[in-house]
């Protein structure tokens, strides 16, 4: 019973583990920013095919690269999801801030793009997409250099932002057309792909004669608490966290002190994007990796954050714990076993059995989140102080 209810802990805390780490970097976007952003999955899911990538490379090279392969894979998956996550935002979400709807749409809308882009990116893909940025960005650059761009620019950015896409889309099919099947062959198509551990975490640690902890999920706590260290010392004791806290409390105010708030909105959702990449790092050590993997997440990681509070991270921590907790006692029957078997406690004991699965659980802690909410709307950690009357 005792070992029972310990392994039970344990895998609860794992998944509160994995759970905390996908919604960490939701947690800042949301809870800080505001934004509401529905492809937090997909740039963790680029965080998961980086580590792909990096693991056929280690491959290729043999011997011990396979073994520490995914020490180069983390910082990798981190850059790929900030460096998307800072385009996504200097190129949508800053003119849609205050606009929450809109927001939902168009991150919506980048993740079905983004998912779409997994399953068909291709080198004539890449080259095409290499002239569009050459073909428009330099080319307005020389503009807004030798013309009088603010006087042109009405008629003259939809019209090279066209020219150039048309421009790139005819090479592509011509370059996919004129080459090798091998050579235009979708990189990573509609089908999941393993990402295989390596070979010191794919055991476990042994404690008594039936207790065992999974080495996967001991690193994922351990990158879990490495990232929550790393996120409070950078927000707490860094003049660029201070500057973030500062615009999340009052913009305004901010701007008049001089915080450039535009770079204050970049560097946030790039920091929280990147977290969403190492989060996709992470659970390539728990399953296979395929194009819908973040639509696995994303509604977890927004339970966490409503219901630990928005712009809490202490509430999205405590939130994590206990959804994983509970998931996992309610989901694998331990709950139903911890009672005795008696004709008393037989209701309970039929009770819990009929949600001792996977599903059935989900749907408890759904029910159980909304009767949270119903008399704590706010979440366990309410925002306090003039933040909340802004």
């Amino acid at each position: 019973m005792l070992e029972g209810l310990i392994g039970g802990l344990f895998n609860g805390i794992s998944i509160g583990a994995v759970l905390l780490i996908v919604a960490l970097g939701l947690a800042i976007v949301f809870g800080l920013m505001g934004v509401i952003n529905l492809a937090h999955g997909e740039l963790m899911m680029f965080g998961a095919y980086t580590t792909f990538v990096v693991q056929n490379a280690a491959k290729g090279m043999g011997g011990v690269a396979l073994d520490l392969y995914i020490f180069a894979a983390l910082p990798l998956a981190f850059l790929v999801a900030a460096l998307l996550g800072l385009l996504l935002e200097r190129t949508v979400i800053r003119y849609l801030y205050g606009r929450p709807l809109e927001t939902l749409l168009a991150t919506w809308g980048v993740s079905l793009i983004l998912i779409q882009f997994i399953r068909s990116v291709s080198l004539p893909m890449v080259i095409g997409l290499v002239i569009f940025a050459a073909l428009f960005f330099i080319g307005r650059l020389v503009l807004t250099r030798y013309t009088d761009w603010d006087r042109i620019s009405q008629w003259a950015n939809p019209l090279f932002l066209t020219l150039s896409a048309a421009i790139s889309v005819v090479a592509w099919v011509l370059i996919g057309n004129s080459t090798s099947a091998a050579f235009s062959r979708p990189w990573f198509s509609t089908r999941n792909v393993d990402v295989t551990p390596p070979s010191w975490l794919r055991g476990g640690v042994t404690l008594g004669n039936s207790l065992q902890f999974p080495s996967a999920r001991l690193f994922i706590i351990v990158l879990t608490v490495l990232c929550l260290v790393a996120v409070y010392w950078f927000l707490n004791g860094t003049a660029w966290g201070l500057r973030i806290r500062s615009v999340t409390q009052n913009r305004g105010m901010s701007a008049c002190l001089g915080i450039p708030t535009g770079q204050v909105d970049a560097i946030t959702f790039a920091l929280g994007s990147g977290l969403a990449g190492i989060a996709g790092c992470a659970v390539t050590l728990l399953g296979s990796v395929g194009p819908n993997l973040g639509g696995n997440y994303i509604v977890d990681a927004f339970m966490v954050v409503v219901v630990g509070g928005v712009g809490k991270l202490v509430g999205s921590i405590v939130a994590a714990l206990v959804i994983g907790i509970v998931t996992y006692l309610v989901g694998s029957g331990t709950l139903a076993l911890m009672f005795p078997p008696t004709a008393f406690f037989q209701p309970a004991i039929d009770f819990f059995t009929f949600f001792a699965t996977t599903s059935m659980a989900k749907v408890m802690v759904f029910a159980l989140i909304i009767a949270f909410l119903q008399v704590r709307p706010a979440g366990l950690f309410p925002p306090k102080g003039r933040s909340v009357e802004l």
